[in-house]
């Protein structure tokens, strides 16, 4: 299938086309989902774009863990559904000095770690030998973890049932890609259960023995449920079958920036923001010292997932963000087993207002317009030392509309 942007025609051209055109002041945007590639609660690629089409997603970013081998069949999608695509990918890094000082940053559970994204990377993704190679050595430490994870569950099992067990080459197969992760096993188990008892009293009876007796909250009846107890009860720290990352399941977050720069991306860091109880992270408690954080680290774009933000908190800090002249993009992630709409919403399901709306939207066309340009082989948003052309970033925001509108229109 031909590149999604080989048809558009030259800028002058879309502009002709374009005129007496009167394009919505938004449309709806979700820069932020992961698919079956990484970790997924849709079944199939089929899902999303059925789901997408069902809700008038108009631009859609995939965001997988570590991988892009789901670019393909993502953009294939998106093509035939008459849908954008923005083309990113997510990492989990580790920050040294602030692991050392207790300092959390968009884990709030693990100091020092950091969740970072790359926005708009170049299709086909491409990096440096070099990169490629520190990257394929930290997938391969995770999966380590993960295989002795899977041993420690199997060594529950066996004291419970000699009979069963699990297989990492199975997992992949049946539930995975190429990468397994920790709720790939908390699903294989529990359907390791629903396979092996036929009554879901027996199902709940062999679980909570791996539990070490401890009742469950949630039950079979309730399967993303259920997997996230599993997954808290047993994979998560102070968990039976835990096994604590090494070192070299991370990467620095300077090499994780040169690795999306190198595949032509923009860094972005993922915003966590306020929990169920009001609290913050400490790398985040303040956003004026969030902000010049990340401006040190040469970090313009920011995205969040609303959908566990207080709606006011949230629009708060998008402003504050917004007026420094960040990108600014939304998403639902979809990395846990609950299916939920690909539409924004915030915590307790209150859709965003037009405000956010219109900054989602212009995020959207900053990050179309930077994967235009960077297909037409000239200078995006951001250059290959890091630095970005902020002060052509509503310059850019409107090409990015008409890429985008050109390209729904067209098709």
């Amino acid at each position: 299938m031909k590149h999604f942007l080989s048809d558009l025609p030259t800028l002058d051209t879309m502009v002709k086309e374009m005129k007496g055109f009167s394009p919505p002041a938004f449309r709806e945007v979700n820069g932020h989902i992961h698919t079956p590639y990484s970790f997924s609660a849709f079944s199939d690629m089929e899902n999303i774009f059925s789901m997408a089409k069902n809700e008038n997603i108009s631009v859609l970013g995939i965001n997988d863990f570590y991988v892009t081998d789901g670019y393909d069949s993502f953009h294939k999608g998106c093509v035939n559904n008459r849908i954008f695509p923005l083309f990113n990918i997510e990492f989990i890094g580790l920050l040294k000095e602030e692991q050392k000082n207790g300092i959390r940053i968009n884990d709030p559970n693990n100091p020092g770690r950091i969740y970072f994204s790359g926005k708009g990377l170049d299709y086909p993704f491409h990096t440096g030998f070099m990169l490629k190679r520190q990257l394929k050595s930290v997938i391969r430490e995770g999966q380590q973890q993960i295989k002795a994870m899977i041993n420690k569950l199997n060594e529950l099992i066996e004291k419970q049932n000699p009979a069963l067990r699990l297989s990492y080459e199975v997992i992949k197969k049946e539930y995975a890609h190429d990468l397994v992760r920790e709720r790939h096993l908390a699903k294989a188990l529990r359907m390791l259960a629903v396979k092996n008892f036929t009554i879901e009293e027996k199902q709940t009876e062999f679980i909570e023995s791996l539990y070490g007796g401890k009742k469950t909250k949630t039950g079979p009846g309730n399967p993303a449920a259920f997997e996230n107890e599993i997954r808290s009860n047993l994979l998560k720290s102070g968990g039976a079958a835990f096994v604590e990352e090494d070192e070299r399941s991370f990467l620095e977050l300077q090499k994780i920036i040169r690795i999306i720069l190198k595949a032509g991306g923009i860094p972005c860091y993922p915003v966590l923001l306020d929990d169920p109880a009001g609290n913050y992270t400490e790398f985040e408690a303040d956003p004026q010292k969030l902000y010049e954080s990340l401006k040190k680290l040469k970090i313009e774009c920011i995205e969040l997932i609303p959908g566990r933000n207080d709606a006011a908190l949230l629009k708060k800090f998008v402003e504050f963000f917004s007026e420094k002249g960040f990108i600014i993009t939304f998403g639902t992630e979809h990395n846990t087993p609950e299916m939920i709409p690909l539409s924004i919403t915030t915590r307790g399901g209150a859709p965003l207002d037009e405000d956010l709306k219109k900054i989602g939207w212009e995020g959207a066309c900053v990050i179309a317009a930077h994967q235009y340009l960077r297909f037409e082989g000239r200078q995006g948003y951001v250059m290959p030392d890091g630095n970005h052309s902020a002060d052509q970033k509503n310059e850019l925001a409107k090409l990015g509309q008409l890429v985008i509108e050109y390209y729904l229109k067209k098709r």
